[in-house]
């Protein structure tokens, strides 16, 4: 039942797209399935032990502690995913911590070393992979542009647009986005402060660009578009 549980979540993953029922199956048993709940760790940086994960299921915030001690959030990731050791050479900052931003998120870790066995077996598998940490690194220089060039507003502005495209559903004339992150996850992401993310979003709010709660977002389409 176990290995089935593993098969079932791994088939719907983009990095098992072309693969045999055969080669998932083998691809099963290498990996250690994992159920986090909400604000739970699934990895520490500390004593990490050069692993590769794959999201099947939730959202996964990855983050580094900067030097005065505060949160840089590094990544935002939904399922499908990869994340950890990416690199697979054990080249991750002893800084970066993983951790659960929804109830019941569901992860598969292999050891890197058994990770890469595989995938030199298995082409479609390595080019599935390649093509999943390319856009893994586009998203990233997209966000370094953000951060160099624009200010707090038009960072804001462009991870709204990057999570309305992934995760928003249309509504009438709203995008509706559930809304899983606090203000300080916000500030993470686009380096600002809480006070400054909170300022932001009553000033968007009174000019009816967006409605927020802790549960759900709404972002009036048409000036979004603009």
């Amino acid at each position: 039942m176990y290995t089935e549980i593993k098969y079932m979540y791994l088939k719907q993953h983009t990095l098992t797209n072309g693969l045999s029922e055969g080669q998932i199956m083998e691809f099963c048993d290498r990996g250690k399935l994992r159920q986090v709940k909400k604000g739970e760790s699934i990895y520490l940086a500390e004593g990490y032990d050069d692993r590769i994960y794959l999201l099947l299921k939730g959202k996964v915030k990855v983050s580094e502690v900067d030097d005065s001690g505060g949160e840089l959030i590094k990544e935002i990731l939904t399922e499908p995913d990869v994340f950890g050791d990416v690199s697979l050479n054990g080249n991750i900052s002893e800084d970066e911590f993983a951790e659960a931003l929804t109830e019941n998120t569901v992860v598969l870790s292999f050891k890197s070393a058994d990770f890469k066995q595989v995938m030199q077996g298995n082409p479609v598998l390595a080019m599935n992979f390649a093509t999943q940490v390319t856009g893994k690194f586009r998203r990233l220089e997209s966000r370094h542009s953000n951060l160099v060039f624009k200010d707090a507003k038009g960072r804001l502005l462009s991870f709204f647009k990057d999570w309305a495209k992934r995760e928003g559903s249309m509504k009438g004339d709203k995008i509706v986005l559930n809304n899983y992150l606090t203000h300080n996850d916000i500030a993470g992401i686009i380096s600002t402060s809480r006070q400054s993310v909170t300022t932001l979003l009553n000033e968007l709010r009174d000019t009816g660009f967006l409605f927020y709660n802790r549960k759900r977002i709404e972002i009036n389409a048409p000036q979004f578009s603009n």
